[in-house]
């Protein structure tokens, strides 16, 4: 399976809250990739967003070039003296041939033209760099709270969902991932939030952003409202925990 779209722009418009309220990845992941390389002098962040995944390969590669097609978002960047910010599509590049030792894409594989993209990242990779796409699913915080979550996602936006969406749900596990695959260990993010935070997150879902833009407000406050009373004072800080997807592989061209 393929994702159809070259760009679609669906997160332009949050960006800010992009930036404020996504989860960090563990740095136990950047290490990881780091080992898998030969040599660390340049890593490509695709579809960085405003930089999340990049400033974490920063502290294992000498330089991160970090792209996306979205000015918005980079306009919200995180700021790192390793990492160097472009705009430009995963598909049609400016990055040199065989010049980086790691290609990475975090949460935004399903947005690209998979054809085009892997055939620019045999062109920039050098022969035996490592290409890692990684994408992760819905929170886990309590059985109660994930109920309500899930019946947020599934019913109340799940028709606002762009279609690429399935292959999130799927965990990449039928994507196209036309190189040698590597075994992955087991990676979560995690984070301590109130229940404020997890309604920001919860806003910066598209199709959350599809919603308020069709519906003309956001259904946001309704779940938050549900689960209100099982998670306890607003204020109450609680763990939140997404498990990792991940797909990796070694270009031999």
């Amino acid at each position: 399976m393929s994702a159809k779209s070259t760009y679609a722009d669906h997160f332009s418009s949050g960006a800010s809250g992009y930036a404020t309220y996504r989860p960090q990845y563990p740095r136990a992941l950047f290490r990881w990739l780091a080992e898998l390389c030969e040599h660390h002098r340049r890593a490509w962040d695709c579809g960085t967003g405003n930089g999340q995944a990049a400033v974490g390969l920063a502290r294992q590669f000498d330089v991160v070039i970090a792209t996306d097609p979205s000015q918005a978002q980079i306009a919200q960047r995180m700021h790192d003296a390793g990492v160097h910010y472009a705009v430009m599509t995963a598909e049609s590049s400016a990055m040199s041939s065989r010049s980086v030792d790691l290609v990475t894409v975090a949460q935004a594989l399903h947005w690209f033209n998979l054809p085009r993209f892997y055939d620019e990242v045999r062109r920039t990779l050098v022969p035996g760099g490592v290409v890692c796409a990684w994408t992760y699913g819905l929170l886990g915080i309590g059985p109660g709270i994930d109920a309500h979550i899930a019946r947020f996602y599934k019913e109340e936006v799940g028709p606002y969902w762009p279609p690429e969406r399935v292959l999130v749900d799927r965990g990449y596990a039928d994507i196209d991932f036309p190189f040698e695959e590597l075994a992955v260990p087991p990676f979560e993010m995690v984070a301590e939030w109130t229940l404020a935070q997890l309604s920001g997150y919860l806003e910066t879902w598209s199709a959350v952003a599809r919603y308020r833009r069709e519906v003309g407000h956001s259904p946001v406050p309704v779940v938050i409202e549900s689960i209100a009373e099982q998670w306890g004072a607003p204020g109450r800080i609680r763990q939140v925990r997404w498990p990792l997807e991940i797909r990796a592989g070694r270009s031999r061209s």
